[in-house]
């Protein structure tokens, strides 16, 4: 964490901003350095995205590279390819999901599966679980900068 603590604030903002795509969450949490531990920051930048508003989800969602969700069989990643368009055009926005936890084998089935269901989701109802999953996926990720920047 000290490594993390001493980043200049642009450098830590551009290291924040790889794991939620929202400016505004990552100076807030870059402004309230230093963090005492690896679960303060966690806790902050749970604490921070409760607070996006739909813009900022929205614009988060939309710098969200597409789930990739491993090895798989030409047909089944045809499918996964088609499922991703269907609900890029329905909703917008990446779909984004967090797949901690699941083994590699899985990846492909959860990725479909999820995509299949949300499908079926009104706009509101995918806004919260896309929220859900984009905060579960900047805590993975700043679970990961926190050891990268011990």
């Amino acid at each position: 964490m000290a490594r993390f603590n001493a980043l200049p604030h642009t450098r830590a903002v551009a290291a924040l901003l790889a794991c939620c795509g929202c400016p505004r969450w990552a100076e807030r949490i870059a402004a309230h350095r230093p963090y005492p531990d690896p679960a303060a920051l966690l806790a902050a930048g749970e604490e921070a995205g409760y607070d996006l508003t739909p813009a900022e989800q929205t614009r988060a969602l939309t710098r969200e590279p597409p789930a990739r969700p491993g090895p798989g069989t030409l047909a089944a990643h045809t499918a996964l390819r088609a499922a991703h368009a269907a609900y890029e055009r329905r909703f917008r926005h990446a779909f984004v999901i967090s797949l901690d936890g699941c083994r590699d084998d899985e990846k492909l089935n959860q990725t479909l599966h999820a995509l299949r269901t949300r499908l079926a989701h009104e706009p509101d109802e995918e806004r919260s679980v896309a929220a859900d999953a984009l905060r579960r996926l900047a805590r993975t990720r700043l679970a990961q900068l926190a050891v990268i920047c011990p």
